[in-house]
């Protein structure tokens, strides 16, 4: 049997329980390893439904978040996402397994190289590069989708300028302790928002996001 594979089937039995219904990131994420995206102490506990340090002071979003924040996008097969922080890559995995043509940013170049390294192991051909991600990744917009895994203060006009028309964009938006998600997609010259509340993610450091740095 391959390793955690029980594991991943409880924690997919949990994500369905827990309201995730789309059958195609069901089975995405009971075939995605997630335990080469942590670091080793913790990879005893990688399938457990919580978030996981990784360096640089980042963590691995639990998997329910990851999963709904997915449903949300509603991505398919073909469509150009893009990813705001990288982090371990286990995101950006999922929707290239789902079909996507992922760009991805990491502003930390530690992690950036860890998961490119990682990518290219998966035998993936995700588009990734070391910057800043509250300004969007303008050579290649506009995107299907944009999604963005950490917490930005509002929302960085950038992304909404390289939404594709129907594009749509998940993004936590609050202060630092706890954040809304907002989906938002392109109809004509205006959005339509949906928010859903009670989740709490790292800082979106940047020109757009936290610091202005």
């Amino acid at each position: 049997m391959p390793r955690f594979e029980e594991e991943r089937k409880d924690m997919v039995a949990l994500l369905m329980e827990r309201g995730i219904t789309d059958e195609r990131i069901l089975n995405v994420m009971a075939r995605v390893e997630r335990h080469l995206f942590v670091k080793e102490p913790f990879v005893n506990r990688a399938y457990d439904d919580t978030a996981l340090p990784i360096a640089k002071q980042q963590t691995i979003s639990q998997p329910y978040t990851v999963a709904f924040m997915t449903q949300e996008l509603n991505p398919q097969p073909g469509q150009k996402i893009l990813e705001i922080g990288t982090g371990s890559g286990y995101q950006a995995v999922i929707l290239a397994e789902l079909g996507c043509r992922i760009f991805t940013i990491e502003r930390h170049m530690d992690l950036f190289l860890q998961a490119r390294m990682l990518f290219e192991k998966l035998g993936l051909r995700i588009a990734s590069q070391c910057g800043d991600g509250t300004v969007g990744w303008s050579e290649f917009a506009p995107y299907d989708g944009i999604i963005v895994t950490a917490a930005a203060p509002e929302v960085p006009e950038p992304l909404l300028n390289q939404l594709a028309e129907g594009g749509k964009l998940v993004i936590p938006v609050g202060d630092l302790d706890v954040q809304k998600l907002r989906c938002i997609k392109k109809q004509g010259d205006g959005f339509a928002i949906r928010e859903v509340y009670g989740f709490k993610f790292v800082p979106l450091i940047g020109k757009k996001g936290w610091n202005g740095k």
